[in-house]
């Protein structure tokens, strides 16, 4: 164990699985471990570094195993899949992670600290409740459309479903109305819900400098400044913005290969709560900026004159992106006129 120099921790549920080697990454151990002896067995190893998956569980295991003095690293999975040797299984899986984490190009993802993950609930919260929502608009919108009613899509029109459920004028029967109302109840107390998360998330805004700094950013208000600000890792992980802008997943895929530059789709990988917040924040501005015009010759005007407009909006995202960086890193503000956009 004395020689021991990296430890790939698979972790799990009960039972862990720890892989050891030393600095030629020779094996020294393989071992399993119930969950209540990850903590002491570390705490008799010298220190080391300690890799794991980057996961649901692993900041807290991270923290935990660095408060032992032990240097943690976080791994992406995609990143150690590569790695792993014809069958999977946790022995191979932690002899991955301990493979992985020592390549010296390897990318490794920051530990959270608890009140970085706490400040993360509200808008995991916010998307589940906004996802039930949009479920009971669409079930609203289908039960309506079997007797012949049509309602656009889209919740802007939910207050028309609710009047048309609740009118007695309305051709339903009534056992297919009674059940309805339960839905509406239900889509009222989740808009109240969800207009509750918008206030808070607000007030959080309000009392972060970063954020506020933020929302001087055409296209970023409130909820997207306070994501930037709780989601998105230290600004010192990326050399910048380009590469913050690729952690989202706002560049497109690459198929290259002999010279030749093949460009596919937007990758979408990341962090998918801010990718969404930031292209429907530049879809605002792009869809404005179509019906006023934009200055002529800017760099706007020259995407809304050539591209589709989906891409125009997934360009702008990008463009908020590293601009969102750029203020994060460097404490500034947003200063450029917003026509120059």
């Amino acid at each position: 164990m004395e020689n021991v120099h990296i430890v790939g921790l698979d972790l799990a549920k009960h039972v862990f699985q720890a892989h050891g080697a030393d600095q030629s990454g020779a094996v020294i151990f393989r071992k399993k471990l119930r969950r209540q002896q990850v903590l002491s067995f570390f705490s008799d190893l010298p220190r080391c570094t300690v890799a794991m998956e980057a996961c649901a569980g692993a900041h807290y295991w991270g923290r935990e195993i660095g408060k032992l003095g032990h240097c943690v690293k976080l791994i992406a999975p995609a990143y150690v899949k590569p790695f792993v040797k014809r069958q999977k299984n946790d022995a191979s899986d932690a002899e991955a992670i301990c493979e992985a984490a020592q390549r010296p190009t390897m990318r490794f993802v920051a530990v959270k600290t608890e009140e970085a993950q706490a400040s993360t609930i509200i808008f995991r919260t916010r998307d589940l409740l906004v996802r039930q929502r949009t479920q009971i608009i669409n079930a609203l919108r289908g039960h309506l459309t079997e007797f012949g009613i049509i309602v656009a899509k889209g919740p802007q029109h939910a207050g028309k479903l609710i009047a048309l459920v609740n009118d007695s004028a309305t051709d339903l029967p009534n056992a297919a109305r009674d059940i309805l109302k339960f839905l509406t109840e239900e889509l009222n107390a989740l808009n109240a819900r969800v207009a509750n998360l918008d206030r808070e998330i607000a007030r959080r805004a309000k009392e972060d400098p970063a954020a506020r700094r933020l929302m001087t950013i055409p296209g970023i208000g409130a909820i997207t400044a306070a994501a930037l600000s709780a989601l998105a890792p230290p600004t010192e992980t990326f050399k910048r913005g380009r590469d913050f802008a690729a952690w989202l997943g706002l560049t497109p895929l690459q198929r290259s290969t002999g010279g030749k530059e093949r460009l596919g789709r937007t990758s979408r990988m990341g962090e998918r709560t801010l990718r969404r917040l930031l292209i429907i924040g530049a879809s605002a501005v792009a869809s404005w900026r179509a019906r006023k015009g934009a200055p002529t010759g800017s760099w706007l005007d020259r995407m809304l004159t050539r591209k589709p407009p989906m891409l125009v909006r997934v360009a702008l995202a990008n463009k908020m992106a590293r601009i969102a960086w750029a203020i994060l890193s460097k404490g500034e503000v947003y200063r450029a006129p917003v026509l120059a956009v």
